[in-house]
């Protein structure tokens, strides 16, 4: 066969004149509060999170082990009447009888192993091996910051995969039921993303409740599958504090549509009314670093020109804020992984109040 007839340039050529309807295009920060309403109330119906169901937590502890300088908790709650929730808890040593800690999730993407890799647990060659390649253990660098650390399990990763992506062979382990969940969801008005945004607010109301937690000093962070986590969670939800998105901050159609990436990215009439940067804008005027790695090849085929045009977009929004200074974007000279620097200078800036 010597010749195809594709489709692709067809929705490239529609995704690239057509302006998205919720794009945030404010010149004051009044008509930015009216915009940012609107914008949530669609997201949260795109999202599926108004198919979603309540559930006490009924959390239980499964396991404790002293680490260096930290205790590594398993834990299980629910997160709707049917659905269970399994993360670390990470504890740093020292904190006094009465004492307050900011916390920290920290939300893992792609080929982790799930909460494994950013709990810096690589019990098996081949997660050592992504953790040392990624950068991974970011929830241990955290934890080691003095914060209490959070790493859960998404929807279809490690103790969550569904039982077709059942195995102990590496390759199992490392990979997820992303696929499997989203078009077993999407004919039911759902989406893998909107579950994992419901399990993060869940996961949040369980935070806040814990004795040695300062609920106003919550942070979440992520890298690749954990910056997409980061960026619709933290965009719909106010008690987050702070915010590091890594690896996962580039316009969609170029990022997604030609480059094609896994199918927990795709959510009907996304892209009709959303693209990257008005999901950023949304999380003005909390604290908000974007990391990303000027060779990364997810960004797509204009490399950073395809990140750029939507974090000054962002900036625009926190201007009207006034509080421009509270974005960060930090490039990073490197590939695909988690960079940290600016990141964690957050976490020290913004959670904890260090300025040094």
């Amino acid at each position: 066969m010597s010749r195809y007839y594709e489709t692709l340039a067809h929705f490239s050529a529609i995704m690239a004149s057509h302006e998205p309807a919720m794009r945030m295009n404010c010149k004051t920060a009044a008509e930015y509060e009216i915009w940012k309403k609107k914008a949530r109330n669609k997201l949260f119906s795109l999202l599926g999170l108004d198919r979603m169901t309540p559930s006490a937590p009924d959390p239980e502890l499964l396991s404790s082990e002293k680490m260096d300088g930290y205790t590594r908790e398993k834990w299980t709650i629910k997160t709707e009447p049917d659905v269970i929730m399994t993360f670390y808890r990470l504890v740093p040593d020292g904190i006094a009888e009465g004492e307050k800690r900011p916390a920290v999730i920290a939300a893992h993407g792609h080929g982790s192993c799930g909460k494994e890799a950013v709990a810096g647990n690589g019990f098996f060659p081949a997660l050592e091996e992504a953790i040392k390649v990624h950068n991974y253990d970011y929830g241990v660098a955290a934890v080691k910051k003095g914060a209490i650390v959070f790493c859960p399990d998404a929807r279809g990763f490690g103790e969550r995969r569904e039982t077709i992506m059942q195995g102990d062979h590496a390759g199992a382990r490392l990979g997820s039921s992303c696929y499997y969940l989203n078009f077993m969801a999407l004919p039911l008005g759902q989406c893998v993303t909107g579950m994992w945004v419901w399990d993060l607010m869940r996961l949040t109301d369980y935070i806040e409740a814990q004795e040695n937690v300062d609920p106003a000093k919550i942070g979440c962070i992520g890298l690749s599958g954990g910056g997409l986590q980061t960026l619709y969670f933290v965009a719909m939800e106010d008690r987050i504090a702070y915010a590091a998105c890594s690896g996962y901050f580039y316009g969609f159609r170029q990022a997604l549509l030609e480059l094609y990436n896994c199918s927990c990215n795709y959510i009907p009439h996304m892209w009709e009314n959303f693209d990257v940067g008005d999901l950023g804008s949304l999380i003005a005027p909390r604290p908000f670093v974007i990391e990303t790695g000027d060779a990364d090849p997810l960004n797509g085929k204009d490399g950073l020109d395809n990140v750029k045009p939507y974090v000054e977009q962002v900036r625009s929004a926190y201007r009207l804020q006034d509080c421009e200074d509270r974005l960060c974007h930090d490039i990073f000279e490197g590939p695909h992984m988690w960079h940290g620097t600016k990141s964690m200078e957050g976490i020290d800036k913004y959670l904890f109040g260090r300025n040094d």
